[in-house]
């Protein structure tokens, strides 16, 4: 690219070699005289005197370079500093960590062994250089804010996997995790630190002190009086434990924070930096210098506005100074310390990034003057630099470090060849981009300002009694008020703040996304797409390597970023093109999913593997979407063959890659994530227990190989994605279903795809887990609120209890106020109003992108999973993470986006085109939390019909071989608050225990829903034979649920009653209580049943009538036996209150019972009661003493013996008035007296049976039944339950053709 208003592009060699009598014939070359003057006033002296015009030499640029060589060798001092810096220190001059032998345990050191990962419980590592003698500094920069110790320690100091720097004599350490110095002992020291500070560690070998700061701040003398003597010399040494990570600054850069006395253990390059500053002087003349040809005179220019102009005789000075500056910029410390500080002061004066044209200039010189290579190493450590600057940068009030950092990428990225290099190369390859668009979370607020930004603090106080904060506003006090407001106010002084950063990072996004630029190879936008699905890529299939996936508090700043940026183009794209939707109608077309224009990995698709779908749907993808699948495509290939393939394509891929990177080959090829700072690459794995690793340079071995799987989208071009004339892009294969209108521009498209990916990866985990300092905050509120209540209750006398309690409250404060102010910079920066409209729009646009794929019918299987899950984790998020700070309802289209995600769960969570189990268990959970929440409830009643009736059917499919508990659990909410003495939200004996978490769906107030219960009552009528099976598969589980409690609750009894002490396994006490929970749901899904539709059971012209409600009676009479027994097995592990099994107790599963009782002996006509008891009582299991029971009535004979235990209670539905209206407690004494009556005739008029006439099978029903063709027989009840699963005879296996009535002939 040619310099702006420059004719031709001369390279650097071709000026130097120039002569006079050439130059001459140059147009617009000035005369010597005028020359003479200018290269004079551009090439000063070292004292910046400029000698008379008699005295000095006559300059031309036939011998500028001589001149230049003679003003560069002035001054040049560094043979002494160097034989000054040598005394007191051993070891090479280049200071780096010492990966040959001195290290333990394993660790991930980067390509320039300054940064280290800890791949092991506690490894340690140390440095090359030691020191003796003098006053040494060295800097530590955290990525991570765990465990470490980083001190010194001497050669003779052996650690392991368990003792580390500071753990033996000879050590000394700071761990600012814990905030302690370590020397064998442990005492307190410092501050605590956090990711993105640094540590400076100092030691004095004159005074025998070591000391320490925190960002330039001291923490004070650690140590004083160590070791010093012969033999006795000092290295740099970490320890950290897995996954923390740091990096090394010896003196390889300048220093942070630098301290006056102390020397960097690693020489700064003295003559490279006065050379570099000299010339950069030069620089600066020639742009403040200019030359009035007319008037033959050098004028003052401003800088700002600079610009090359083309004029020869500026253009070969430069070539000059850029001969000799060009090489300085290779090196990092120079980029850092020179060029990096003379942008940053060009920015300096304010004003936008536009308003200083002056570093586009300097790069087109850079472009123009220096060799590529050099252009591009200068380029990348000034990113670099850059980068590890805006990181380790700390907070203060006005963000001004990380606003200057950023501006200065910006004004880099704007001109364009550098960006598509930087995005080509460097950005996502060797750089942690993603960085500069995190904005850290202070740890110390103290340090950050925040008291002087937010000077009150203010948090909520009203709570109920269960810690959730009240729904109720109670009236708050003015007091309180004016703290609110104030609090408030310093909210959004640091909103705006922080706002002012945001819209930077948006900036560098919108540079990167640019699609415009299209001169000198592919768009900017194309390459960072190419870019950015590797990214994707990479932190999709290393779920498991930390090293290089992106932390996730990176992601959630990165994804708001980019929606902003994307929203950006995609309604700039609208404005242009009227047809096109805008950004809130955004969604993926279904195409994108199987077209294979864009690459999902190896993601799971709703329908299974891609593989399977192509070859199951290929003629369905020919028919609708015309796209038609490779025959070779659809051959099974083996394993092997696989391998193969992998294998060739990694070593074609190692082949081109530079030899530093095969250290440990492809494994770790990629930035990794926690390590330094620099170049990302942790590319030396070093480990004790295999030192033949330790070669940097050695060639990968065949053993060592990692199959790395290329992804096919980088050589993808802008053709490929937007398409041309006849070719459609990334839209190739639209369904019919599908409009026939543009969306946006193809590139967008993929753009949000990978959005709605990142929100899956990492971004969802991410914004639960910062929830939890508003849960400290509730926590800590209610902590105070109780202490203070103590203090006014506390007696006068007690002066010491009343001075701990002072003391309590004024810690309960502080903390306090810290978190407060912590919470409004997490409230701004991830919970505010405009982030969860962020995340509001992904959920839309997650809805609208699911219906348009239902559209397309079979189609529908290649959409990846990802898709589901981020709408319901987006909702979930909304709900439950920003609603502390925002509502949901003030959101635009709540009710009807609402509404659209129920249609969506109730279709789907039983649709055949979805077969991950995961997803479908999601989904079945989602549908149940929202059945919960009266809001989302009635948005499932407003679906359209057909969809409501749909999904209760599907609701009400037999329950095996499926997943049943959560569908049951759907159904037993639709139910609760009409049941029985079914109207609690939490159990009586529980209600003075504290709840886990009170926003828990089951903890929600009852809000039955009638709608659907008519859905279900309908279906279960019209349908004949759905009724049956869904309640033979109820009664089923029934049966298994309470068998396997029984049995459990045996074994914990059993195990509690051993003399030796016994601890009951806590899984076990899980599971038992789950079993407990189920029964007691399939129970009132029973209870459900028999009210809505009770002629299921009762009329009996129905096939299946009468054997359903003599399965029920079988199955009611045996848990109300277990449960109701007189010092059962049930009572006594209830009495143990086990931790575990809170939710056992006779009240839940009892009423439960009673209200199917109620409703088959009470509610209903007189032929239903009679047939219900006639069934009832036939059952041999039944006893009258078990319903006495639920009233409180003891049978005599257990009076008799319970009466020395006269204070034991007995369980009765009368003491819980609360709970059960007077109304159900008369049903229940009318049911009693019913069946006491009842159960009296039948005892009367029952004749003797023989034993020849019961059924030999259950021997408790005389013989009613008589099979064709064998003729055998049994009661009706069992042939009837035996013809449900088995047509065979139970005597001689032959198949059963029919049952008729048998009738015992009258006896002669």
């Amino acid at each position: 690219m040619t310099s702006r208003g420059a004719g031709t592009a001369f390279s650097r060699k071709n000026y130097r070699l120039s002569t006079e009598p050439e130059k001459s014939k140059v147009t617009g070359i000035v005369n010597s005289r005028l020359l003479n003057d200018y290269l004079h006033r551009v090439f000063t002296s070292a004292d910046g005197n400029q000698p008379a015009a008699a005295y000095r030499k006559h300059l031309t640029f036939q011998n500028l370079q001589e001149h230049l060589e003679r003003l560069l060798a002035e001054e040049n001092g560094s043979e002494d500093s160097r034989d000054q810096v040598a005394e007191g220190r051993l070891g090479p001059s280049t200071v780096v960590l010492d990966h040959t032998s001195g290290f333990e345990g394993l660790l991930l050191v980067d390509d320039d062994l300054l940064g280290v990962i800890g791949h092991s419980n506690f490894g340690s590592i140390r440095a090359t250089t030691c020191v003796y003698k003098g006053k040494w500094i060295y800097e530590v920069l955290i990525s991570s804010q765990g465990l470490m110790q980083i001190g010194w320690c001497t050669l003779n100091c052996r650690f392991n996997q368990e003792e580390g720097v500071g753990d033996t004599p000879d050590s000394y350490a700071y761990d600012g995790n814990r905030v302690r110095k370590w020397n064998v002992t442990t005492t307190n020291y410092g501050k605590s630190w956090a990711a993105g500070d640094i540590v400076s560690c100092l030691i004095d070998l004159d005074e025998g002190t070591i000391a320490f700061c925190l960002n330039g701040i001291s923490l004070g003398t650690a140590f004083d009086n160590i070791t010093r003597g012969a033999g006795m010399a000092y290295f740099p040494a970490i320890s950290l434990s897995f996954k923390e990570s740091v990096a090394f600054n010896f003196g390889s850069r300048p220093l942070r924070y630098p301290v006056e006395g102390y020397r960097p253990l690693q020489d700064p390059p003295v003559a490279d930096l006065v050379k570099a500053r000299k010339l950069l002087g030069y620089l600066k003349n020639v742009i403040h210098i200019g030359i009035d040809v007319t008037e033959g005179k050098l004028v003052e220019k401003d800088t700002s506005m600079w610009q090359l102009q083309g004029e020869p005789t500026v253009l070969i000075t430069l070539a000059h100074i850029f001969n000799y500056f060009s090489p300085l910029m290779c090196k990092v410390y120079l980029v850092e310390d020179v060029l990096m500080t003379f942008l940053l002061s060009i920015l300096e004066r304010g004003g936008a990034v536009e308003a200083h044209p002056l570093i586009q200039q300097l790069l087109d010189l850079m472009w123009l003057l220096m060799e590529e290579y050099e252009v591009h190493e200068c380029l990348k450590q000034l990113l670099m630099s850059l980068l590890r600057a805006y990181r380790f940068s700390p907070i203060i009030p006005d963000l001004g470090l990380q606003i200057h950092y950023l501006r200065l990428t910006i004004a880099v990225l704007k001109h364009e060849k550098s960006r598509k290099y930087l995005l080509s190369n460097v950005l996502f390859d060797v750089l942690r981009s993603v960085v500069f668009f995190y904005i850290k979370s202070p740890l110390r607020v103290e340090e950050a300002g925040l008291q002087e930004l937010i000077p009150t603090t203010w948090w909520p106080n009203r709570f109920t009694k269960e810690g959730k904060e009240s729904k109720e506003v109670k009236e708050e006090s003015a007091e309180e008020r004016l703290r609110r407001r104030a609090y408030e106010r310093g909210c959004q002084r640091l909103k705006k703040r922080i706002e002012v950063v945001e819209g930077l990072q948006v900036q560098i996004l919108k540079l990167l996304l640019n699609n415009k630029d299209r001169g000198g190879g592919e768009a900017s936008r194309y390459i960072f797409l190419n870019k950015f699905r590797k990214f994707l890529q990479e932190n999709a299939s290393n779920r498991g390597n930390l090293a290089v996936l992106c932390p996730p508090e990176y992601m959630v700043c990165f994804l708001h970023r980019l929606i902003a940026a994307l929203r950006y183009f995609w309604d700039g794209h609208k404005a242009k093109t009227p047809a096109a939707l805008s950004s809130e109608e955004a969604y993926v077309p279904p195409q994108l999913f199987y077209n294979g224009k864009v690459d999902y990995f190896d993601l799971q698709r709703l329908g299974g593997l891609l593989s399977h779908l192509k070859k199951t749907l290929k003629d369905d993808l020919a028919a609708k979407a015309n796209i038609l699948i490779d025959p070779a495509e659809l051959q099974a290939v083996t394993m092997d063959d696989l391998d193969e393939d992998e294998e060739s394509a990694t070593s074609a891929a190692q082949s081109q890659r530079p030899p530093a990177a095969l250290a440990i080959g492809g494994a770790l090829a990629r930035p990794a994530w926690l390590s330094s700072p620099t170049l990302g690459r942790a590319n030396r794995f070093l480990s004790t227990a295999a030192v033949s690793l330790m070669n940097p340079r050695r060639p990968l071995g065949t053993l060592e190989k990692i199959k790395v799987l290329t992804l096919r989208v980088e050589q993808r071009t802008r053709e490929d994605i937007e398409g041309t004339h006849g070719n459609e892009g990334l839209s190739l294969g639209r369904p019919p279903e599908e409009p026939d209108q543009p969306i946006t521009e193809n590139s967008l498209l993929e753009v949000l795809d990978g959005i709605v990916m990142m929100y899956n990866l990492s971004v969802h985990q991410q914004l639960g887990k910062m929830v939890g300092v508003s849960d400290d905050v509730n926590e800590y509120a209610m902590a105070l609120k109780d202490t203070e209540e103590k203090i006014s209750r506390c007696p006068k006398k007690r002066r010491d209890i009343h001075e701990e309690l002072l003391k309590s409250q004024k810690v309960f404060s502080e903390k306090l106020n810290h978190l407060s102010r912590r919470l409004a910079w997490i409230n701004v920066t991830i919970y505010s109003k405009e982030k969860m409209l962020d995340i509001y729009w992904l959920l839309r646009v997650c809805i609208r992108t699911i219906e348009h794929g239902d559209r397309t019918g079979s189609l529908f299987a290649f959409m990846p999973e990802f898709y589901l899950s981020v709408a319901m984790n987006s909702y979930s998020a909304l709900k439950n993470y920003f609603s502390p700070v925002n509502s949901m309802e003030e959101l635009p289209g709540y009710e009807e986006t609402l509404m659209r995600l129920a249609a969506i769960l109730a279709k789907h969570f039983a649709d055949s085109r979805i077969v991950g189990t995961d997803i479908r268990d999601s989904l079945m959970q989602a549908l149940a939390s929202y059945v919960c929440y009266p809001h989302s409830l009635s948005a499932v009643e407003r679906i359209p019909e057909e969809q409501r009736i749909s999904m209760m059917k599907n609701l009400l499919a037999p329950y095996e071989q499926r997943p049943w508990a959560q569908t049951n659990w759907i159904l037993v909410r639709l139910w609760r608050g009409c049941g029985f003495g079914y109207r609690y939200t939490r159990l009586p004996h529980l209600l003075k225990t504290k709840p886990e978490d009170a926003s828990l769906p089951s903890l929600q107030k009852p809000c039955p829903s009638t709608l659907l219960q008519q859905h279900m009552a309908d279906l279960l009528r019209s349908d004949r034979d759905l009724a049956p099976s869904f309640l033979n598969s109820v009664l089923n589980q029934l049966n298994w649920a309470f068998s396997e409690f029984i049995g459990m609750i045996q074994e914990i009894q059993q195990a509690a009653e051993r003399l030796e002490r016994n601890f009951v396994d806590s899984r076990q006490l899980k599971v038992c209580a789950t079993c407990f929970d189920l029964s007691v749901s399939l129970l009132r899904v029973l209870e459900m049943t028999v009210t809505l539709a009770p002629e299921i059971f009762l009329d009996w012209n129905r096939p299946s009538s009468e054997l359903l409600l003599r399965r029920l009676a079988q199955l009611l009479n045996q848990v109300l036996n277990r449960v109701t027994a007189e010092r059962n097995l049930f009572d006594r592990v209830v009495n143990l209150r086990l931790p575990g099994l809170e939710s056992v107790d006779h009240y839940p599963i009892l009423v439960a019972v009673t209200g199917i009782l109620v409703r088959l002996l009470v509610d209903t006509d007189v032929q239903g009661t009679e047939r219900a008891t006639a069934v009832l009582l036939a059952d041999p299991c039944f006893q009258l003493r078990s319903i006495q029971y639920l009233l409180g009535h003891a049978e005599p004979s257990a009076l008799a013996a319970a009466a020395p235990a006269t204070d034991k209670r007995h369980f009765s539905l009368q003491t819980y008035t609360e709970y059960i209206n007077p109304e159900e407690l008369a049903k229940v004494e009318k049911m009693l007296n019913h069946l006491s009556e009842e159960s009296k005739q039948a005892a009367a008029t029952t004749l003797p049976t023989s034993e020849e006439d019961l059924c030999p099978i259950c021997y408790a029903h005389p013989i009613s039944a008589i099979f064709r063709p064998c003729s055998h027989k049994s009661c009706k009840a069992c042939i009837n339950q035996h013809l449900m699963n088995n047509k065979d005879c139970f005597f001689c296996k032959a198949t059963i053709t029919g049952v008729d009535d048998f009738t015992k002939p009258a006896s002669s």
